[in-house]
């Protein structure tokens, strides 16, 4: 373990170093993370939203539309402000006028991503005439756009700034005036390429990824433990890329996946034994056996998090606990970060590939049973398996093995991770404390 964990910090962890260090990785995932405080909150709506008891649910079932409202306006429009703050940070990087980057690149965002509709004949009780916006565009399916976005924006206002494409505004007018009038011709520049890409030419980034992904349809569901492999390494890879992996991956797997466990339910429902149903891999089968706490099975890191030497890993492991048993990861996912972390990525691809190929020939030997419901996604995974498979023990069993496997693998990862953390701190910390030195010198 020890000499795995030497390689990792000596020919892994540099060049993972010279990827997060560069420019435009850095601005993503700063923008990223400053949309933790809206995911952890977001998230417990979620959970109080999903509550797998029946006579809470109908309590809560006449006031579902008013519970629902802050979690849409805050992961459900995660996007929109990953874009303001990814484009800040890049801003910074090269001293630009931060706020004005970030309206820049929101303005870029949504010409990109919104096609409003138009209601012509109004629907009593339900819609007016007018023209709308989807907000569920501007959700974390989107935020592959968003991240493009905002990188465009930003570098077609650095490029007219450093070229003097700009308005000037003659000395002693307030800073604030003159970025406004600086960015005039930027504006316009961004207005007219983000419109032009997406309404006049019609080029959409997030169906192109979707349509690329269509010749895959025929392999990622069904009995094939080389489509679930893949459907399971596509998901983890996107999402460590910043793209919400089964928001891509919905458009071509989910139909496969609904028929799949309607006809299991089907099948069982006549008589069929839940060890001889027809489809191994269903969502259930991934959200249950693989998916422990969320995409990747980062409840195991939340765990580590939580007993960790780094202040901040342990605040964020105790921030995550409670979504994580809900199986709600986007506080892992963007506070960690394992986006754009080689680190902690490739444990979050590996992982799942591993409990995967177990739980499958763990199915295909009968010692586990196929799934046979549907239960919300927030029941803890455990409890979860055991019903879903006709109360087998084994599966719930299966769910505890699996998490222990997921921990091993991400163990030493998250040493590196954590190493690389608490130097972090401590040069924070001496920073600071020289810092107060000078002050007090000065002070004297």
């Amino acid at each position: 373990m020890n000499n795995f964990v030497d390689f990792l910090d000596s020919k892994v962890l540099p060049v993972a170093t010279k990827i997060s260090s560069q420019r435009h990785m850095a601005a993503i995932r700063k923008g990223i993370i400053a949309t933790l405080p809206l995911t952890i909150i977001g998230s417990f709506f979620t959970i109080l939203l999903n509550i797998p008891i029946e006579s809470i649910a109908a309590i809560i079932e006449p006031y579902k539309a008013i519970l629902d409202i802050p979690f849409r306006f805050t992961v459900g429009i995660l996007s929109l402000y990953a874009t303001f703050g990814i484009a800040s940070s890049l801003a910074d990087s090269y001293d630009l006028d931060g706020m004005t980057s970030g309206m820049l690149a929101i303005l870029g965002f949504l010409i990109s991503t919104i096609v409003p509709t138009q209601v012509i004949e109004p629907v009593e009780g339900v819609i007016e005439s007018g023209r709308y916006i989807n907000i569920a565009a501007l959700s974390s399916s989107s935020l592959f756009g968003a991240i493009i976005a905002a990188i465009l924006s930003v570098e077609i206002y650095r490029f007219m700034k450093e070229k003097n494409f700009t308005i000037k505004m003659p000395e002693g007018v307030p800073p604030e005036v003159a970025n406004s009038f600086i960015a005039l011709i930027p504006t316009a520049v961004i207005i007219l390429f983000f419109w032009i890409t997406r309404h006049v030419l019609g080029f959409d980034i997030n169906s192109v990824l979707s349509s690329l992904l269509l010749p895959f349809k025929d392999i990622l569901a069904g009995n094939s433990l080389f489509g679930g492999l893949l459907t399971v390494f596509l998901i983890t890879f996107f999402w460590v890329l910043g793209v919400h992996g089964p928001a891509i991956m919905g458009p071509v797997i989910r139909p496969f996946w609904d028929i799949s466990i309607a006809e299991n339910m089907t099948a069982f429902q006549e008589g069929t034994a839940a060890t001889d149903l027809p489809n191994i891999f269903t969502e259930q089968f991934l959200q249950w056996f693989v998916w422990i706490g969320g995409a990747g099975g980062t409840l195991t890191l939340v765990v580590l998090f939580l007993f960790s030497k780094s202040k901040y890993l342990k605040s964020l492991g105790k921030l995550s606990i409670l979504p994580g048993l809900f199986n709600i990861n986007e506080p892992m996912i963007f506070g960690a970060p394992i986006v754009m972390n080689p680190i902690l990525g490739i444990p979050f691809i590996v992982a799942p590939l591993v409990t995967t190929t177990l739980s499958y020939f763990l199915t295909i030997t009968d010692v586990v049973p196929m799934m046979m419901a549907r239960l919300p996604f927030t029941v803890i995974s455990p409890i979860a398996a055991w019903i879903s498979t006709d109360w087998s023990i084994m599966a719930g069993l299966l769910v505890v093995i699996n998490f222990c496997i997921t921990i091993a693998i991400y163990y030493p990862f998250f040493k590196v991770f954590e190493r690389q953390q608490i130097e972090k701190e401590l040069e924070a910390e001496q920073e600071s404390v020289a810092q107060a030195a000078t002050m007090t010198e000065e002070s004297v």
